[in-house]
């Protein structure tokens, strides 16, 4: 009877590790929305690509400290994440490992700017 299990665990095994495959690529990233204004877009691109693509936010990220975790299922580490505000303004984080860091903090824009960009290595990463 024991070789029988051996078997049957043995035909089980290789759909386990084929199944446990996708789930384990990508990565997790809390964003913590410091802004006054909600964030109602993600964007994402391999780092300098400018390829963006959107990654959903529903509902939008509420303003003064909302936090949401979103997949990021895209290979390579450094990323370009765009933010879009609700009053249209836009926020450039340049570079982003998210293999090194969880967890972004939105910063706050100054007030009258248009558009604005993060530097990496920015501390609101941390």
């Amino acid at each position: 009877m024991r070789p029988i299990r051996t078997v049957a665990l043995a035909a089980l095994l290789p759909v386990a590790v084929v199944h446990a495959g996708p789930e384990t690529h990508g990565r997790y990233l809390t964003l913590v929305n410091r802004e006054y204004e909600s964030v109602i877009s993600l964007e994402i691109a391999g780092a300098g690509s400018e390829a963006f693509r959107e990654l959903p936010l529903a509902p939008p990220l509420a303003g003064g400290g909302g936090s949401t975790t979103v997949r990021i299922a895209v290979d390579g580490c450094r990323h370009d994440l765009r933010f879009v505000f609700k009053d249209g303004r836009r926020l450039l984080y340049r570079d982003v490992d998210v293999c090194r860091y969880d967890r972004l903090r939105i910063r706050g824009l100054p007030h009258g700017s248009e558009d604005g960009q993060a530097v990496a290595g920015s501390p609101s990463r941390r």
